[in-house]
């Protein structure tokens, strides 16, 4: 009998399994699932008697649409193999799909409830739309018949808005980075809104606007973000994420910018409201300036000056009276002093006329020139004019004329019989 070595029974075994079971369909629940840090996926297959040990490498793993959860049943696609060093056998995955329905399908709805309980679906956190879009970024594509629709929409309607358009992949494995790149980049740019888009298609088609980095990308961009994909019937992880929806790529432009006749229209109404009001204001303004103009020549400084000079002339004219009235009770006071005083100067004027003539005649005596004659002389004594009679023996006197002046001392004096 022939003896073999645990390595050389593995490596038989290991064949033997390999070339039987090539392509293996296998259906069962998933349990104690492990994504490797590789990229691998470790997980067991099982049903009510059995457990199978299930790996699915990264290649195959990339594929997969949907996340594999506990006790999620499905079908495998996959080959039996062993491994040597333990002995143990597995599947080696290379397609699963959720067992009664579609793989996208069941991503689909395992990428929403996530999303969901994250918050990416709150309308608290939505961006709200400007009123008035001056600039708008369109990520599509530039071929597609989509792009055609929006930029003739955009012409009828508001044709002033400044449209970039950036050109993505809308299909394929590869456009959810094409997508993805376009928004954060014109998510720089200050734009007014950017707005992804893409015409109908089949859900394998419109499937990039379900990816995570999509609805990521998205949920963080600062600019509001519109998703425009599809027809009305199709609903995206997209238009769940982004703060408005447009049920398809024209109605997006109907919903962004205004209609040009209805803005004019509306410019009318409002410029013949404004005129209205406007006129309405005038005239009210004009009242209450002319109530203010009244008001400010009332109690203008002129005005107060005038009205303080009349003031004052009143004034003047009751003292012009008052002054008057007071000089005729003083006039009639005056009167009998008048009478008296009048009695009383004409007396004093009598008196000292009479006395200014007695001084003239006295003048006229003693006048020098009437007195030079043959032997008169004046005497005085201590410059004073003396009487002869007031003279004393011994007095020391002056005799004086009209031309000359003598010294003399008096030796005796004797009075006349």
């Amino acid at each position: 009998m022939q003896t073999l070595s645990v390595s050389a029974l593995n490596e038989q075994i290991k064949n033997l399994l390999e070339t039987t079971f090539v392509r293996t369909y296998v259906e069962g629940e998933l349990s104690r699932i492990t994504y490797h840090n590789s990229g691998h996926i470790y997980f067991s297959i099982k049903d009510s008697g059995s457990s199978l040990k299930c790996v699915m490498f990264r290649g195959n793993a990339a594929k997969l649409r949907f996340k594999l959860e506990e006790g999620l049943k499905v079908v495998i696609d996959g080959a039996i193999t062993l491994y040597k060093p333990r002995g143990e056998y597995q599947l080696n995955c290379h397609m699963i799909e959720p067992s009664g329905h579609g793989a996208l399908a069941l991503a689909y709805e395992q990428l929403k409830s996530e999303l969901q309980a994250n918050g990416f679906f709150e309308q608290e956190r939505k961006k709200a739309m400007p009123k008035l879009i001056n600039k708008m970024a369109l990520i599509t594509s530039e071929t597609g018949a989509a792009l055609q629709d929006m930029l003739r929409v955009a012409q009828n309607r508001w044709p002033l808005v400044e449209i970039t358009i950036f050109d993505v992949l809308v299909q394929g494995d590869s456009a959810k980075y094409s997508i993805v790149d376009a928004i954060n980049y014109a998510d720089t740019k200050e734009f007014d809104v950017l707005v992804v888009a893409r015409g109908g298609g089949s859900k394998e088609d419109l499937w990039a606007f379900n990816e995570r980095i999509v609805a990521e990308s998205i949920f963080e961009a600062k600019t509001p973000v519109v998703s425009a994909v599809g027809h009305e019937i199709d609903t995206l992880i997209s238009d769940y994420v982004a703060d408005l929806r447009a049920p398809t790529p024209s109605a997006a432009m109907e919903m962004l910018l205004p209609d040009k006749n209805e803005m004019l229209m509306m410019l009318d109404s409002i410029s013949s409201q404004y005129n209205h009001v406007f006129s309405q204001q005038l005239h009210h303004h004009k009242k209450v300036l002319i109530q203010l103009e009244a008001g400010y020549k009332r109690n203008s400084i002129e005005q107060k000056i005038k009205n303080n000079f009349d003031v004052i002339n009143e004034f003047k004219q009751q003292l012009r009276t008052q002054v008057l009235h007071k000089i005729e009770m003083k006039k009639r006071e005056l009167l009998p002093l008048h009478d008296t005083f009048s009695r009383h100067l004409k007396s004093v004027v009598q008196n000292k006329s009479y006395y200014l003539q007695q001084l003239q005649n006295s003048y006229e005596l003693n006048k020098p020139s009437n007195k030079n004659k043959k032997g008169f002389v004046q005497i005085s004594k201590e410059s004073e004019l003396i009487k002869l009679e007031n003279l004393k023996k011994d007095d020391r006197i002056v005799l004086m004329d009209s031309e000359f002046k003598a010294e003399a001392q008096i030796l005796s004096r004797k009075k006349y019989k």
